[in-house]
């Protein structure tokens, strides 16, 4: 990996990690727990679509580990490390298929697939699988917020994706 792109990485990384802690002290917008807005997987898809799939899940990965370390929230790492890799994934191979005005599409599978995985952690952690039942309601908050998430993402590569791609690429 060249130096310009693991400071992007790096500064990508900082810039998920302060939206992470910054939404966790948000208090919850609905009052159904475990709905937020996931404003930081804005930055891993823009992350995937920029740099690349390793760099994003660099990103991922390390925005959940210190983002339950800096909010002192250890067990939100479960059901975040759960819920942030099966939308990594998901994310990931839709990128492959899919050309950037449909980046809001790829964002709401994105979040449905995190629901998913968190349910299915918590299901894990608690042995109670009637939680399953909450899977409709995590569905339609995950598509709402993924339209918007996936929105920001657009307007975020429209804006500066093009920038951090020929700055990568320049060579002295």
């Amino acid at each position: 990996m060249s130096t310009k792109k693991l400071t992007v990485t790096a500064m990508l990384t900082a810039a998920a990690l302060v939206i992470f802690v910054i939404e966790a002290q948000i208090p919850p917008v609905a009052p159904i727990p475990g709905i937020k807005l996931g404003l930081a997987n804005v930055v891993t898809l823009f992350t995937i679509i920029v740099l690349g799939r390793r760099e994003a899940f660099a990103v991922t990965a390390l925005r959940i580990i210190l983002g339950s370390v800096f909010t002192g929230n250890m067990m939100s790492f479960v059901y975040s490390a759960a819920g942030g890799a099966l939308c990594f994934a998901a994310m990931a191979v839709l990128t492959l298929f899919m050309k950037e005005n449909m980046t809001w599409c790829v964002s709401v599978i994105g979040a449905i697939f995190h629901n998913v995985g968190q349910l299915a952690a918590a299901v894990i952690v608690t042995g109670t699988i009637q939680i399953l039942w909450y899977l409709p309601v995590l569905t339609i908050s995950a598509v709402i917020t993924g339209v918007f998430t996936g929105i920001a993402a657009q307007c975020l590569l429209k804006r500066g994706g093009g920038i951090i791609k020929k700055l990568i690429s320049e060579t002295k």
